[in-house]
């Protein structure tokens, strides 16, 4: 049996999650995320009604037994954001790069004849704690990562002065420039 998908999913309190069928559905103070769980997948309350869920499979097919971990998963991905929510950090380097807030987007300067206008997209939100730093907050763990992602593509980091979008903890292998002389 799956390991992660036979643990439970506490419910933390203020945090309500209505099945109906196969859709899990959550609401929290972060806002309100569903899920369409795939059809030999079961999702029940475990005993007390409201304190957490079980994720059942029917036999071990392998599409199955795939399914089961990741619906799991899914489950406590969005009971999370409910509740406390994701964010992913980027770092600008580089000289003249920087992030300005602008309404609920940003104004990125990242080295091109033009700022870039980037809007935020529905549920996500911006901070800029200095010049050259993004959170990207959110309550859909997959949206929170694919912003970030979008973001960094404008300029990734280049291998040989490292200027670019990064994430936080991101590690940029440099390489060596060309040599004067031989």
């Amino acid at each position: 049996m799956s390991r992660i998908g036979k643990k439970p999913v506490s419910i933390p309190d203020g945090v309500t999650v209505t099945l109906d069928g196969q859709r899990v559905a959550a609401r929290g103070p972060n806002g309100e995320l569903e899920l369409q769980v795939r059809a030999p997948i079961r999702v029940g309350w475990d005993g007390q009604e409201g304190k957490t869920l079980l994720v059942t499979r029917p036999d071990d097919q392998k599409q199955n037994r795939a399914l089961h971990g990741l619906t799991r998963s899914l489950i406590a991905n969005i009971v999370e954001g409910v509740s406390r929510g994701f964010s992913k950090t980027l770092e600008i380097v580089g000289v003249g790069y920087r992030v300005q807030p602008q309404g609920k987007g940003l104004r990125l300067s990242l080295g091109f004849s033009h700022p870039i206008d980037f809007p935020a997209p529905d549920g996500i939100s911006f901070e800029t704690p200095n010049q050259t730093t993004i959170v990207v907050k959110g309550a859909d763990k997959q949206q929170v990562g694919h912003t970030a992602a979008v973001i960094r593509a404008f300029r990734p980091p280049e291998p040989y002065k490292g200027k670019g979008v990064r994430y936080k903890d991101e590690h940029v292998r440099r390489k060596a420039g060309k040599t004067a002389g031989a």
